[in-house]
């Protein structure tokens, strides 16, 4: 049995599964208490990115948007937006393998708005043509692959927090019906050591899992240091998007999910995040997830 046949991506046979943790009673809302905050979405240019993008524009009338993704006058969809939106979204350019670019990202935030209440690390890799593949066997597992993906999904967007931390700190509930500024990446339930029961994939998993423990580990910093600032991780289930295309086959129906069902359910979580949730693994349904 090929290993996308027996696991579904990984994530969809479990995702009804009924873990010892109590469901979140997280509720939807057709407006954010993000209403007239600076909201930062790294990697926007498309999928998950640039539909958090759309919703945090549409969904309030007042706030701001950044967007960042490498190259952002290749997005089709960011131009889009950026017409339909001119005064309350800004493009800028962020590679999360040059760190001088996300310091260039965070001067421009600085200089512009002063501060920033929501910053969501949307980027990530599974596969690359010809470059990358999920592993199916320990014995096809790959130095380079395993280099990359980390870079990508965990060494990167640690890097974009710490460099929007001051900008995170002054920002707090300023300007927002909020008392925290909130940080949400983007991670996966295969990151779960605890929830992992069908091996494979090591290069994708343990690099969420390193993601995970990257912003568990800056949380605790936060409320050491007493700062306002809640930081979370976010499982957005199986989303039907270029990253998940190629896995799709095996998926049910029913557990594939729309961008626009899977980034609603997410910005419901970012947007009731209480500061007891600091360090928290959400699910998109708001069940808490097992390291």
């Amino acid at each position: 049995m090929q290993l996308s046949t027996q696991n579904s991506f990984m994530a969809s046979s479990r995702a009804t599964r009924v873990l010892s943790l109590t469901r979140r009673p997280f509720s939807s809302s057709s407006s954010l208490k993000f209403d007239a905050g600076v909201s930062m979405v790294q990697g926007a240019s498309r999928g998950i990115g640039l539909e958090f993008v759309k919703q945090l524009l549409e969904k309030n009338d007042k706030g701001h948007v950044v967007a960042t993704c490498r190259n952002p006058d290749a997005s089709t969809g960011l131009a889009q937006l950026k017409h339909k939106f001119p005064d309350r979204l800004k493009l800028l350019p962020l590679d999360l393998t040059i760190e001088t670019s996300i310091q260039a990202s965070a001067s421009s935030v600085r200089e512009t708005y002063g501060h920033l209440n929501l910053l969501i690390n949307a980027s990530g890799i599974l596969s690359i043509p010809q470059v990358l593949q999920p592993e199916t066997s320990l014995n096809k597992l790959e130095k380079s692959a395993l280099m990359l993906t980390y870079e990508i999904n965990a060494v990167g967007p640690i890097l974009v927090i710490k460099h929007m931390w001051p900008l995170l700190k002054v920002g707090g509930g300023f300007g927002t019906e909020r008392s925290t500024a909130v940080v949400a990446s983007l991670s996966a339930r295969v990151g779960s050591i605890g929830d992992n029961h069908l091996g494979g994939w090591h290069s994708y998993r343990s690099s969420k899992t390193a993601l995970n423990q990257l912003s568990k580990t800056a949380a605790v910093e936060f409320a050491r240091k007493k700062d306002p600032i809640v930081c979370i991780s976010l499982h957005p289930g199986t989303v039907d998007t270029d990253l998940s295309k190629p896995f799709q086959k095996n998926v049910p129906k029913e557990k594939l999910f729309s961008k626009e069902f899977s980034v609603q359910k997410l910005l419901s979580i970012i947007d009731n995040v209480k500061s007891n949730d600091n360090g928290k693994f959400f699910a998109w349904d708001g069940q808490e997830i097992p390291w």
